[in-house]
């Protein structure tokens, strides 16, 4: 099913279903495909909202976390959501911790991270992009699974398309640098609202020990290990993940009803 894609001012985003927002901050080669399952099973119980983030369309200077999170702040204002469930798988999830922390939790109720960036990551492995190599961005794409075989055709295309654009190599460049510089180690206590961590046991991205530690940092916190799954649980093992969020919603009370 193909989602309407609205705008409102400069922003671009999916908005379905009704009841408390669930927004939805995708990873650096991330997109809506990643959320797909999620936002089917959670319209029928919230208002999904994905903004399209403008990872490779910001001007250089602010083609960073912060710039991001700046992003998010005015998207957020300017759409007027409140008590919002903020979501962020990988870079995503990075935005939306510096969003918490440099604006409050005025609008958001719960955070939720999946392979989240903000303590440790190993951005797209050993190396950045090579330009024009179709095999090695197989190859990189698959490192984010726990199942080679998530690494399709088209989502190979997908991030090769991405990768072989010098200046979008630049960009994604700088967002990697950007997201190693900006540790939040020190800052995580501040971070009052619950939060839940759903993490894949398989994840070679930001592995488990990075898990344990925003779950150590953050002081309202629950941790969720999935066996047999990488970077991106909602992609790899959505009916998992929907159950493991399901029930974290409900009990803070932002579902809209039971199915």
């Amino acid at each position: 099913m193909q989602y309407e894609i609205k705008q409102h001012d400069k922003f671009s985003y999916i908005e379905e279903g009704e009841g408390a927002p669930l927004v939805l901050l995708h990873g650096l080669f991330g997109a809506l495909s990643n959320f797909k399952p999620l936002v089917d099973h959670f319209k029928q119980y919230n208002k999904v909202i994905v903004p399209m983030l403008p990872l490779l369309d910001m001007d250089i200077l602010h083609t960073s976390v912060s710039g991001l999170a700046k992003y998010v702040h005015k998207f957020i204002e300017t759409r007027d959501y409140k008590d919002v469930n903020l979501l962020g798988n990988s870079l995503g999830g990075h935005v939306g911790l510096v969003y918490l922390l440099k604006n409050g939790s005025s609008r958001v109720k719960t955070v939720i991270l999946t392979g989240s960036s903000g303590l440790f990551e190993s951005a797209m492995g050993d190396s950045y992009p090579k330009r024009g190599d179709r095999e090695y961005i197989r190859k990189k794409t698959e490192y984010t699974f726990y199942d080679p075989a998530m690494a399709t055709d088209d989502l190979v295309e997908e991030v090769f398309s991405i990768t072989n654009n010098r200046l979008k190599v630049i960009k994604i460049i700088a967002l990697a640098k950007s997201a190693i510089r900006n540790n939040l180690e020190k800052e995580l206590h501040q971070i009052k609202i619950p939060a839940l961590l759903i993490w894949g046991k398989n994840d070679n991205v930001t592995p488990p020990f990075v898990a344990e530690e925003f779950h150590k940092l953050l002081p309202d916190s629950e941790l969720h290990f999935i066996d047999k799954c990488g970077h991106a649980p909602m992609m790899e093992v959505p009916e998992t993940f929907n159950k493991i969020l399901f029930d974290f919603l409900k009990k803070h009370a932002a579902i809209a009803t039971e199915a």
